[in-house]
């Protein structure tokens, strides 16, 4: 029998030959030699035990070859009870389907015709609640590594037929399936084109998250700024491509890629929809503060302290002088001490266990900066400030763009100890600057601020009403302006009695 197969294998094609033997130097390279006693065919099945449920092997499949009128290819569709059945002779096919989870079938009568029946083990973890994008209101399911599990749960939210999925392959060595999401009709066509181009145009061996994607296809890879939002909660996803953006599913990744997006989206949870528009303002303000205090707190206290120390109340001042009195460092040397200290039990805490890294966090801030103070080697006023703009820092809803808050701080800090309160103004301008020239997709990434749209204002900052946004974000550019009819949607009807 095993002659028989190796006189076949000389008579194949040469790729296919080559391609055998070399997966041939792999441990969990499977044939196995079979023959149907009631047709006399002597067949072989190849396959990676690695990627194959065993059960379907000799459950499904071997057991319907033995015992079946099995005479040539395309009984195989007959006799086999799976769907995905193939039949066809190209080599780099074979290649490509027996590496992500086919058995190879050869029998002796076909010489250049092969059997693929998908055997596919399917292993992964179930859907949980998220677990960085967590909210008290709203649904408790989140993406998980499966792209098929990953579009089932967006599918089921947007279940009609505009919600357009379009897959890719990418990666030479990864074979990453890649899954890009828009609605057909709302979906600029325009925005649909550049993103299907930019995937297709990737050149890279191994794809093996989202991230990967954020920083090749991003308008300027350069900038600190996130450029595609990536969520783990389905419901966003599934609002936002009613609204008209498009999203990229990455299998083996748990985050969807949401574009284009503005720098106002970073700083808006998908609670906020969830309750009412006065509450939900209210807490965007509240982050957009927290943000904006957690970069500044520091940069202020070393440029006052350093240049301006007049502008401080003497009552004030006086505080300052004592906690200040014993301490040898210069201020922006103090600051950099303890800002470093909180990023490095910042780092540790996430990088450690759990349970490891919450008592790290919390035993290691009160011992170090209970020390700190007492050995004269910083401020009590000036850790105070450190450990509140690091509270304020948590508050960013997007993990990545919390990054880049935490990175902000260090430029800043500089330009302070340079030019006190004139270096800190001309480092806001150049990061201003960079804001208004940075585009997602090919949009202004500081809309609706820059360009001002009034339509774009009414969520940013401020929430306003669902009755009052029937149109759809302005800078999308929607093929279908309006989501409802305004002046419908403000009619409330009661039941007469």
């Amino acid at each position: 029998m095993k002659s028989w197969y190796r006189n076949k294998k000389a008579q194949t094609d040469t790729k296919l030959e080559s391609w055998t033997e070399t997966l041939a130097k792999s441990g969990d390279l499977q044939k196995d030699f079979y023959d149907n006693s009631k047709t006399n065919i002597y067949f072989c099945l190849t396959y990676l035990t690695s990627l194959i449920d065993e059960k379907i092997v000799e459950q499904s499949i071997l057991t319907a070859l033995l015992n079946g009128d099995f005479y040539s290819m395309e009984d195989l569709k007959k006799l086999v009870p799976i769907a995905d059945v193939q039949i066809c002779g190209d080599p780099s096919e074979i290649e490509e389907n027996l590496c992500n989870g086919y058995v190879l079938v050869t029998i002796e009568t076909e010489e250049r015709y092969f059997g693929l029946i998908a055997a596919k083990r399917e292993m992964g973890r179930g859907i949980t609640a998220p677990e960085v994008e967590i909210s008290v209101i709203g649904p408790k399911e989140a993406f998980v590594e499966s792209i098929a599990t990953n579009l089932n749960l967006i599918r089921r939210r947007l279940p009609v037929k505009e919600l357009i999925i379009e897959e890719f392959t990418i990666g030479s060595l990864s074979k990453t399936k890649i899954a890009f999401l828009h609605m057909e009709g709302i979906t600029n066509q325009e925005n649909v084109n550049t993103v299907r181009q930019r995937l297709k145009d990737v050149e890279f061996d191994a794809i093996t998250d989202s991230s990967y994607i954020v920083q090749i296809i991003s308008d300027n890879s350069n900038s600190p700024f996130p450029q595609l939002l990536d969520t783990e909660r389905p419901d966003r996803v599934a609002a936002v491509l009613a609204e008209g953006m498009i999203a990229i599913c990455v299998d083996g990744s748990p985050q969807v890629l949401l574009t284009p997006t503005t720098l106002v989206d970073f700083f808006s949870s998908f609670e906020d929809y969830y309750l009412n528009w006065i509450i939900a303002s209210f807490f965007r303000l509240l982050r957009v503060s927290a943000v904006t205090f957690s970069i500044m707190v520091t940069p202020l206290y070393v440029a006052v302290l350093t240049y301006h120390y007049e502008i401080i109340p003497h009552d004030l001042l006086s505080t300052l002088i004592t906690s200040r009195r014993i301490v040898p460092f210069p201020p922006v040397l103090e600051a950099i001490i303890l800002e470093l200290t909180i990023e490095l039990l910042r780092e540790a805490g996430a990088r450690l266990p759990t349970k490891v890294g919450q008592t790290i966090g919390i035993v290691g801030g009160i011992v170090i900066g209970t020390a700190s103070v007492e050995a004269g080697l910083t401020s009590n006023v000036l850790l105070i400030l450190v450990a509140l703009a690091a509270l304020a820092s948590f508050t960013t809803p997007i993990y990545k763009m919390s990054n880049t808050i935490r990175l902000l701080r260090f430029p800043f800090l500089f330009f302070a100890y340079l030019w006190g309160l004139v270096g800190i103004v001309f480092c806001l301008c150049i990061l201003l600057t960079h804001l208004i020239r940075l585009t997602s997709l090919g949009r202004p990434f500081l809309e609706p601020f820059y360009p001002t749209r009034w339509t774009d204002l009414q969520d940013s900052l401020i929430r306003f009403p669902f009755k009052e946004r029937a149109m759809r974000p302005e800078y999308l550019r929607t093929e279908k302006t309006y989501r409802y009819s305004k002046k419908k949607a403000s009619i409330k009807k009661d039941i007469d009695e």
